[in-house]
């Protein structure tokens, strides 16, 4: 494929490119790669000033470039074709779909596959090798369901979604349009409901239902437990890492992004647009407000105001947290300090 294909492909969110000035120089380009990785043949990208070094090194035969006429200047030098853009990720991404098909089988209900009669199957549907679908289940049209899976009775999966093999999606589980649910994933299991007795521990039945919106993306080996009554609910456009962890109850808006080992207790509430980086932690009904943002391994025991960026544990406010671990460090002499001066206050009979 010649680069001015991939520019045209690329449509309105190119803002310029080299072959404005040279139309000539119009290299055929068959893959995308890591801009320290790339080989001759390949586009990569550069975002930001961070990583514009590597434009003196790379082997890459096209680049993707942010609006600045500096960084594009040094790929110009080194002879290597580029087009600018304000967003050059979101453009990369763009790039490497033109180039990576993800596998789709074809439609097809694999012989091996136990499917309840009472279940409906739209049209256009796969259903793999050994997967299980039980009574009442509804598969809307253009579903792709991977080997290996399990559904429970009375689930509904709208069309389009894709879900990988040896997923699980029990009972009372409600999956919208266009969902991508990753290996190993378990949609509606039970949650952690139990009554302390003199006795010991009673189970609370968990009646409620899961509720994924259209066009949530839930990562390998995650878990979404249903509560006792009412509902959890993962809000539209919301994107979840591998191996989280949803409590029963959990309202959880749209646009959310939730990184890999997150765990949110019973009955969380995040807003829309809310970002939690990897290992967050949350307490049990906390609620975090529209477009908050918890750095990594943040601990939340408490409500977070709409638009707070929060980090450590207890989560305070990020500047907060880096005003104090740059004090940390001072610890050992403040306190030697501290020490010195105590002696000396107790020398002058204080």
């Amino acid at each position: 494929m010649k680069f001015s294909e991939i520019v045209a492909q690329l449509g309105d969110l190119v803002t310029s490119h080299s072959l404005i000035g040279n139309p000539d120089h119009n290299p055929e380009i068959s893959g995308v790669a890591a801009i320290d990785e790339a080989k001759s043949g390949t586009i990569s990208y550069v975002e930001g000033s961070k990583y514009a070094g590597f434009i003196s090194t790379t082997n890459a035969s096209a680049l993707i470039l942010p609006d600045d006429s500096t960084i594009q200047a040094q790929a110009q030098e080194r002879g290597i074709v580029w087009l600018g853009t304000k967003q050059p990720r979101l453009l990369f991404a763009q790039a490497i779909a033109i180039f990576y098909k993800p596998y789709t089988p074809k439609p097809d209900i694999h012989p091996t596959a136990v499917i309840h009669p009472t279940a409906k199957i739209g049209e256009d549907v796969y259903i793999g090798p050994h997967t299980v679908v039980q009574e009442g289940v509804e598969i809307g049209n253009s579903v792709i369901i991977h080997p290996n899976v399990v559904i429970y009775p009375d689930v509904k999966i709208g069309d389009r979604t894709i879900i990988h093999a040896n997923c699980t999606i029990e009972e009372r589980s409600h999956i919208g349009a266009d969902c991508i649910i990753h290996s190993g994933a378990v949609i509606g299991g039970e949650g952690f409901g139990f009554v302390p007795t003199r006795t010991g521990w009673v189970k609370m039945e968990q009646s409620g239902y899961v509720v994924l919106e259209d066009r949530v993306d839930i990562g390998c080996n995650t878990t979404i437990d249903r509560p006792a009554v009412g509902e959890t609910r993962i809000g539209s456009d919301t994107k979840i890492d591998n191996l989280v962890q949803v409590g029963h109850g959990c309202q959880i808006g749209q646009g959310c992004a939730i990184a890999a080992q997150t765990g949110m207790a019973g009955g969380v509430t995040l807003g829309n647009r809310v970002i939690l980086a990897g290992q967050v932690g949350v307490a049990n009904e906390a609620k975090i407000g529209d477009g908050a943002i918890a750095s990594a391994q943040t601990g939340i025991p408490h409500d977070v105001q709409p638009g707070e960026i929060v980090s450590g544990t207890p989560a305070v406010p990020h500047k907060t947290y880096l005003k104090v671990a740059a004090l940390s460090k001072h610890l050992p002499e403040m306190y030697q300090f501290f020490r010195q001066l105590q002696r000396q206050f107790k020398g002058n009979g204080g």
